[in-house]
């Protein structure tokens, strides 16, 4: 079970969920295995929804909420006991242990759930489930109300409509509770102690992966068995791709290394980015973009709070690095119009921020009809503008060739502004140069 997320409150979850369902059944299944290669899988690790839900960590593993069943409202089918399997490939909870560990009021075993599952469905109107992201599941979803539809001479009522879960569901995510903060902000601790260690190992001539190795290292020491997502560790002009992951080139002398990692930690992700020099000191040319950068990060995170919308750490961004390649020659012209005409996208091409949870890019909506959601407590949201100027990049002097540098933060809307759960990792050019010059 999640550590840190108590009984309690995955059942608060649930009957919240339930409340909005209108006398449907919800669906929720986990994820599958992957195979990696031949036999062997990659780590399991459990759909956010289902997990979300239940705090059951297992393979194999279904979900059905029912309001007002008089037999019970929540169904887990799963697993059962199979010592001769559990030598091999680990424990299981079983049908018991999902009743008693994880207080299903009735569990099937999951081999049965063909059988059981167009019953459950029978004269349930709605059904809540996430049509077109579990592929080969639907098809199931699908056959048992087919199958229902054949038997309606026989009084059966049949389900009439599908309604997505993640419309319900992943509003109640995007608002973190005490537990799931304390959960990211040790996450986010982890984060920067890993980034800290990155930042005192580095030399010229390592390679990227050795610093990478770094990263893992500590995530693991601390607990977090795995990275949120795959780091980013670029030097140089690899720094210039978003999403560059090879991690297998030598750093340089006088190169920029852009490091951007998290860990998880009982299925909660930091995502924290942070660019030094691979020698330990900015050049001119380096230190003039970072603090362009970092500008412009402090007045996105001050946008931050309560009444404030979606897009305005974005524009916040867009005007101080715009001025900034502006008043560094990068960029001519008059400030408004550049932001009008989006002259820094060649240079700065994605947004300032997602929110932050169970995924790295989590769920919840950025607009509500046509208008920017608007921040509330409970929030979390990364905020990381960027420069990113590629060898070649019309226009651009050779001066500035090769140099990208994101700086990246996670933030939690408070009742009366933020909260910086990532502040462990220095970010100014004084501060990241003398940490590397005392390590």
């Amino acid at each position: 079970m999640h550590p840190a997320i108590s009984r309690k409150e995955f059942a608060a979850r649930r009957r919240q969920l339930m409340k909005q369902m209108d006398g449907g059944i919800a669906i929720v299944p986990t994820n599958p295995h992957h195979t990696r290669n031949r036999d062997t899988e990659f780590p399991f690790r459990p759909h956010s929804d289902f997990q979300y839900l239940t705090g059951f960590a297992e393979p194999e593993a279904v979900a059905v909420l029912i309001p007002g069943r008089p037999q019970g409202e929540f169904v887990l089918f799963c697993r059962e006991r199979d010592p001769a399997k559990e030598t091999w490939t680990g424990r299981r909870a079983g049908l018991e242990g999902a009743r008693a560990q994880y207080d299903a009021d009735d569990a099937f075993p999951i081999t049965d759930l063909d059988d059981i599952m167009p019953g459950l469905l029978e004269n349930r109107g709605k059904v809540f489930y996430s049509l077109g992201e579990h592929g080969e599941f639907d098809q199931r979803v699908l056959g048992w109300v087919n199958g229902l539809r054949a038997r309606v001479r026989a009084g059966i009522h049949v389900p009439s409509e599908f309604v997505d879960l993640g419309h319900l569901l992943h509003d109640m995510r995007l608002f973190k509770s005490a537990a799931e903060l304390k959960l990211m902000r040790r996450a986010a601790d982890i984060s920067a102690e890993a980034h800290c260690r990155a930042m005192r190992v580095c030399r010229p001539g390592m390679m990227e992966f050795q610093v990478e190795a770094e990263l893992r290292h500590e995530f693991i020491r601390q607990g977090a068995r795995l990275p949120a997502y795959e780091p980013i560790v670029g030097g140089g002009a690899n720094g210039c791709i978003l999403h560059y992951v090879d991690n297998d080139a030598p750093l340089n002398d006088g190169d920029l290394l852009l490091i951007d990692a998290g860990c998880e930690l009982d299925c909660y992700a930091a995502d924290i980015t942070r660019t030094f020099p691979v020698n330990g000191r900015f050049s001119p040319q380096q230190k003039a973009l970072y603090e362009v950068v970092l500008d412009a990060q402090l007045a996105a995170i001050d946008k931050v709070r309560p009444g404030n919308h979606w897009n305005e750490p974005h524009e916040a961004a867009v005007q101080v690095l715009t001025a900034g390649l502006l008043r560094l020659g990068i960029l001519t012209g008059e400030l408004e119009q550049l932001i009008a005409d989006e002259a820094y996208r060649p240079m700065y091409m994605h947004r300032t921020g997602h929110w932050l949870g169970m995924d790295v890019h989590d769920v919840g909506e950025y607009k509500l009809g046509d208008a920017w959601r608007v921040f509330e407590p409970g929030m979390v949201t990364t905020i990381e503008p960027g420069l990113y100027i590629a060898a070649g990049t019309p226009g651009v002097d050779k001066q500035w060739w090769d140099i990208g540098i994101r700086i990246e933060d996670n933030v939690v809307v408070t009742r009366r502004g933020h909260e910086i759960t990532t502040g462990g990792v220095p970010k100014t050019v004084a501060d990241v140069e003398a940490l590397m010059a005392g390590s």
